[in-house]
């Protein structure tokens, strides 16, 4: 794992996970499950510090083999914990991957996502080499289409029962991010 890796815009900086968040990760979840249960998996009832701990130990994992790029989302002037983003579900092939990001409820409306999809995005092209990366946000999440369109993203349509949380399914919008957009080089 790139250890030394760190993406920042003075506002936000991302970093792999590290032993040390897993307190501040388990305390944003319970802070924001209200907000994140119906968008993500994990996120629901009896969350528990074993769950935080076992989600920071396989991120090494993960991105050794080239899996799943996770990043803490931090306050690049305290270090606050702030949320978590990723690139995953990779087509190697056509050079495609999947951004996800969430920030902790204390901390919305504040810039940090949309900072967090910048930076994210400005890695998986240039130093993942990704051709198009895709957002895959329910319908109904309005705050998180704003942010992806706040960071560059292109909205692209409707996929109709697109997006599997735990027994529901719902509509999702897609969204991509290509070099074009954030006027980088073509790699």
């Amino acid at each position: 794992m790139a250890k030394g890796i760190q993406l920042t815009d003075g506002f936000v900086l991302l970093r792999p996970y590290r032993t040390e968040d897993l307190e501040d990760l388990h305390t944003a979840i319970l802070e924001s499950m209200a907000e994140l249960t119906p968008y993500l998996d994990f996120a629901r009832d009896g969350y528990s510090f074993e769950q935080s701990k076992e989600w920071v130990t396989t991120r090494s994992d993960e991105w050794n083999k080239g899996i799943s790029y996770d990043f803490a989302i931090t306050d690049a002037s305290n270090g606050q914990y702030l949320g978590g983003c990723g690139l995953n579900k990779f087509d190697a092939e056509r050079r495609i991957g999947n951004m996800g990001y969430w920030v902790r409820t204390s901390r919305t409306k504040c810039g940090v996502a949309t900072a967090t999809v910048v930076q994210l995005a400005r890695f998986g092209i240039k130093e993942l080499r990704l051709k198009r990366i895709t957002l895959a946000i329910a319908t109904h999440n309005k705050a998180s289409q704003r942010v992806a369109e706040k960071g560059g993203a292109a909205r692209e349509g409707v996929l109709r029962n697109g997006m599997f949380v735990r027994d529901l399914m719902y509509d999702c919008i897609i969204y991509s991010i290509i070099p074009q957009d954030l006027e980088l080089p073509l790699v």
